[in-house]
């Protein structure tokens, strides 16, 4: 775990990110914004190299920029994001191996592994007059050593993409789920959801285990920072599920 949604997937030979964001605020501006609170839970020197990026959609805590220009320069990694989140980086990185698709589209990325494009309940903007102009997705990664899926930012809605989700591709061996930013649910729970929401989704695509993203690296809304672990943990009760099979993901630690 990076931090927030950024993790480093290890699979297959492959060194893949997430939404990788080691800027100090996830904002358009250095000086003001949501800063981070935690520390990458890997520096960045001591990356491994890096073949595939993968960017679920251009909120500034998901897509920074300063982050993709440094893995180009160090990397020049392979990077995978949904239509027209491409046109953003493209001006950015002009020299960024680009792909871009829509829900369901599937890439193959090397090494036996492929990448789709998976529905998410979210939006996109990078200022006021784009919002819903680009797509929005998770990611389903599959390889002959299992499947991941990286869930994105999403609400719950009426849980239909999810059961969607799992008749087409399957139960995910692990499930990458957001449980954070979910603070006032009047405004938020239409785009991000809650723990007890995270546990549904968990449940309903039928993880063998998932770790809980999206939480405690920046501050974007009103519940305290550690909240979102706690009430995982009361959520999982509630639903008979042994906390072991999902639990919180902090900076620096691994599963596997």
């Amino acid at each position: 775990m990076i931090g927030h949604a950024s993790m480093l997937i290890q699979i297959a030979g492959l060194n893949i990110l997430t939404d990788p964001v080691w800027s100090d605020r996830a904002s358009p501006f250095g000086f003001i914004g949501p800063k981070r609170v935690t520390a990458p839970g890997i520096d960045f020197a001591q990356l491994p190299p890096i073949d595939v990026v993968l960017v679920s959609h251009n909120h500034y805590d998901h897509l920074d920029l300063a982050t993709l220009k440094r893995l180009q320069a160090q990397h020049s990694p392979l990077m995978v994001m949904p239509l027209g989140t491409e046109v953003t980086v493209w001006r950015a990185v002009r020299s960024a191996t680009l792909l871009s698709g829509d829900w369901h589209d599937r890439f193959d990325i090397g090494s036996g592994v492929s990448v789709s494009l998976t529905p998410a309940n979210h939006w996109s903007a990078r200022g006021l007059g784009d919002r819903r102009m680009a797509l929005w997705s998770g990611f389903w990664i599959e390889s002959h050593q299992g499947s991941i899926w990286f869930a994105g930012d999403t609400g719950y809605g009426d849980g239909a993409i999810f059961h969607s989700l799992r008749s087409r591709y399957g139960a995910p061996d692990i499930a990458l789920i957001p449980i954070g930013a979910y603070e006032p649910r009047w405004f938020m729970a239409p785009q991000h959801v809650a723990p007890e929401d995270s546990v549904r989704i968990f449940k309903d695509v039928g993880a063998g285990a998932a770790l809980g993203i999206h939480w405690g690296t920046f501050q974007l809304t009103d519940e305290p920072r550690d909240e979102p672990a706690e009430l995982l943990a009361t959520s999982l009760d509630a639903a008979g599920i042994p906390r072991e099979k999902f639990r919180a993901f902090a900076p620096g630690e691994v599963f596997g």
